[in-house]
């Protein structure tokens, strides 16, 4: 929550500034998101407000600054973003960097299975998915200005060092696919090495759909953005297709036909049609490296629990977790 003092800060800051005149009320938005988000009326209307969260943060961590450049870059691309309003670098005003952005009405799905609609509305739902993505892939990050948003190459064998490391760190005991997974995949990253604007964490309920037409008006939290290799971006959303609703957010082991839900290879089909590439080769790496990720996340959140830093429960449950994610990319390593 945004404390009263901050607020009125706030309140004379956009004053100040011209954003607006008068008196502004703030209420927070729900989704999960790692920088707390507001919605922001005035007497100009409604904006949302996205923060930093409060307290010590590792350097690199709740980038509001990238997420305001690359959606400020996008806005002449056919990737839609909200549009960028106001940043302020100034800790002062509420106790931590934070923009402002245009607000959208619209619709989120949290649900993959999409239970609300009909089977040819899912159809189109993952079809707009699908090429959203594949839109953001094919940018020329140069000529928007990004081409020092991320270290162009060696983007496997530089995440897989990165989360083995905090892996090990943890000092607590590894799940045996996890140790696997650790020696298998630095071995088996292709050669191929192609370097993209990815956004890090594209998945269903990171997009916004408009409120009655089944198109995306609008790509959420680009808190993960950089630069990097648009499979491991491509395969970190069909994870679900593997991965269990009990488990994760995942599709699996749903009719799909039934549904009106293209199931994984159809998935990947529309998306190569759409790239111009075939990546069918590299795909048992793809998914055994997300899953891997996802795993090394959830090792990481329970050590921070054990330690006293969460819920005690959650770490019984993210180890759980992080457990079976490590078995299912250790048997999608062997396929």
């Amino acid at each position: 929550m945004m404390t009263p003092h901050f607020q009125v800060r706030l309140t004379d800051y956009l004053n100040y500034i011209g954003f607006t005149k008068g008196a502004i009320e703030l209420s927070p938005l729900t989704g999960g998101q790692s920088n707390p988000t507001f919605k922001l009326s005035c007497s100009d209307g409604q904006f949302v407000l996205r923060k930093k969260p409060e307290g010590a943060l590792l350097p690199s961590a709740h980038a509001v600054d990238r997420e305001y450049r690359v959606m400020t870059a996008l806005a002449t691309t056919d990737v839609p973003v909200p549009k960028m309003l106001h940043y302020c670098a100034d800790e002062n005003i509420i106790g931590t960097a934070f923009f402002i952005m245009e607000y959208l009405e619209g619709r989120v799905f949290v649900d993959q299975s999409l239970p609300q609609l009909k089977n040819h509305e899912r159809a189109i739902i993952y079809a707009e998915m699908n090429r959203t993505i594949a839109s953001i892939h094919k940018l020329d990050y140069v000529s928007l200005g990004l081409e020092d948003f991320g270290k162009p190459g060696n983007y496997f064998f530089r995440q897989i060092n990165r989360w083995s490391r905090q892996v090990r760190e943890a000092n607590i005991p590894i799940p045996e696919s996890l140790n696997r997974l650790m020696t298998w995949l630095p071995e088996h990253i292709p050669n191929e090495d192609i370097t993209s604007l990815i956004h890090g964490d594209f998945r269903m309920d990171n997009l916004l759909f408009h409120p009655t037409q089944l198109r995306v008006i609008g790509v959420l939290d680009w808190e993960l953005s950089t630069l990097g290799n648009p499979l491991a971006d491509f395969a970190y959303q069909c994870m679900a297709w593997r991965i269990s609703p009990s488990l994760w957010r995942g599709i699996q082991g749903l009719d799909f036909s039934a549904l009106g839900i293209p199931n994984e290879v159809e998935y990947i089909s529309a998306y190569e049609k759409i790239i111009g590439q075939s990546i069918g080769a590299h795909w048992r790496f793809l998914m055994a490296y997300n899953l891997f990720r996802i795993a090394a996340i959830l090792h990481g959140v329970s050590k921070r629990a054990l330690d006293g830093n969460a819920n005690a429960s959650d770490a019984i449950e993210n180890g759980r977790k992080a457990g079976a994610l490590a078995d299912l990319g250790w048997s999608c390593a062997m396929q």
